[in-house]
């Protein structure tokens, strides 16, 4: 399995703003369902103001038992 390109542009994004110290967990609300989710985002500025860009989700459960390891 390989990984797309934007997935991989979008890790090297979180890793920078996780070695900047900008990382922020914030509580959302998924778009379809209406439930909470804990959203894992990057901060930066326009200006004044914050900007969290989203990038995934944490796991509502055992990330073991939700994930699927790729085929060897």
């Amino acid at each position: 399995m390989s990984i797309p390109d934007h997935a991989r542009a979008n890790f090297e994004t979180l890793l920078r703003a996780a070695a900047d110290g900008n990382l922020a967990l914030m509580e959302s609300v998924n778009a379809a369902s209406g439930t909470p989710r804990y959203v894992i985002c990057a901060v930066g500025r326009d200006g004044e103001a914050f900007v969290f860009t989203p990038f995934g989700h944490l796991a509502e459960r055992n990330p073991y038992e939700v994930y699927v390891p790729p085929e060897p």
